[in-house]
């Protein structure tokens, strides 16, 4: 998984998978049309507790009073053209709610990768230690 930071001149874009990396996937639709998959590397070699956080909530593994958590069903609330799309916040669909598999928030790993180009998956969060769902 990738996140902002001094990424030590690597393409991170350009980096060959890494097969020990879980690899998950969105299916997207748009009303009720299928629009395709999209399917992400997660930098578990980097970033392992942010990777397992996502790999959970996208295989629905978390559970709260027996029953899945996740991204399933989950909205883009936020698409800028060009640039990103932002999704994962399933518990209000606004970009303000917040769950990790730790608790109500996790802590920043590291800030080893940075975006050198598309393609790219990232955490939202509001501050230093402030990763949740999103």
């Amino acid at each position: 998984m990738a996140m902002g930071g001094n990424g030590g001149g690597v393409e991170w874009h350009l980096r060959p998978p890494n097969p020990k990396n879980p690899v998950v996937f969105f299916d997207v639709t748009i009303g009720t049309i299928p629009a395709g998959r999209i399917k992400m590397e997660l930098f578990a070699d980097i970033a392992p507790k942010t990777a397992e956080n996502f790999r959970q909530f996208c295989t629905g593994e978390y559970r709260k009073a027996g029953l899945p958590v996740g991204y399933k069903g989950c909205q883009f609330h936020r698409v800028i053209k060009d640039f990103m799309i932002q999704a994962g916040d399933f518990l209000k669909g606004d970009g303000s709610g917040c769950i990790s598999i730790y608790g109500h928030k996790f802590d920043d790993e590291n800030f080893i990768a940075k975006h050198t180009g598309p393609g790219l998956l990232s955490m939202a969060n509001s501050g230093p230690n402030t990763n949740g769902c999103q």
